[in-house]
């Protein structure tokens, strides 16, 4: 299966609301982003609204035709405005209203019978449900028992481990990815990723969809956005190019 790129336009609506203009408009930056390849969009809708609008939603689901995954937080407001909105996917992400960016997995083992009833009703919507996951045993069965479709590893910690760690973080990436495809689970990856360090990620054969936002958009500075899709591209075909194969001891 091809790996599939899919674009996170949150920090479009970053810049945007730095300023409270009307622009950079990250549904224009979705349109690019698609034009220039990407399979898909993703925005994460967070309860303070510090990037991507309900308004930004909207306008996305109205206009893209193609995947768009909508990142949110596992609460009763965001699966109503979930299923109101009906994005392709959606991706439960955990959330501290204190915390710069997303910092670790979603607890799904703590989430107990609250998560499957929240991934319950937006499946009963039609829509494709992933939970943001670290690459552990316990969180990817507690994924299948909530009636998951797909997990997204975290790569957060891959992406910031010191050159000695490297080895010993893609391996733990490459162990549950390949304990969540044997449980039938598809399996996506994000977080951190930029063109240096994805050629790991690309060589893990289970993972088949990686999420990526923060660094095209810096990369978008330089290159333009487009260029920075395809730059991402070409990076994620060079470590296809390797023929290496990481799995997890």
């Amino acid at each position: 299966m091809p790996l599939r790129l899919h674009i996170n336009v949150d920090h479009v609506a970053t810049l945007r609301n730095a300023r409270g203009t009307v622009y950079p408009d990250p549904v224009e930056a979705a349109r690019i982003c698609m034009e220039a390849g990407a399979d898909g969009i993703t925005a994460h809708l967070r309860e303070d609204r510090r990037h991507i609008t309900d308004r930004d939603i909207e306008r996305l689901r109205a206009t893209l035709e193609t995947t768009l995954n909508m990142e949110m937080a596992a609460t009763a407001e965001m699966v109503a405005i979930a299923c109101r909105m009906k994005p392709d996917v959606v991706t439960l992400v955990p959330e501290r209203r204190e915390e710069r960016t997303t910092e670790g997995g979603l607890d799904v083992v703590g989430g107990g019978r609250e998560m499957a009833d929240r991934v319950a009703a937006l499946r009963s919507a039609g829509i494709k449900v992933s939970l943001f996951i670290a690459a552990d045993l316990a969180q990817i069965d507690a994924s299948v028992a909530a009636g998951a479709q797909q997990i997204e590893l975290h790569t957060g910690e891959y992406a910031n481990a010191p050159p000695a760690e490297l080895r010993r973080q893609i391996a733990l990436l490459a162990k549950g990815a390949t304990l969540a495809h044997e449980r039938k689970l598809e399996v996506a990856a994000g977080h951190g990723l930029t063109q240096e360090n994805v050629g790991a990620l690309v060589a893990i054969p289970e993972v088949v969809e990686l999420n990526i936002g923060h660094a095209v958009i810096a990369d978008a500075i330089f290159l333009s956005l487009a260029g920075a899709v395809r730059a991402m591209q070409d990076a994620i075909l060079r470590g296809g190019l390797t023929g290496v194969t990481v799995r997890g001891g």
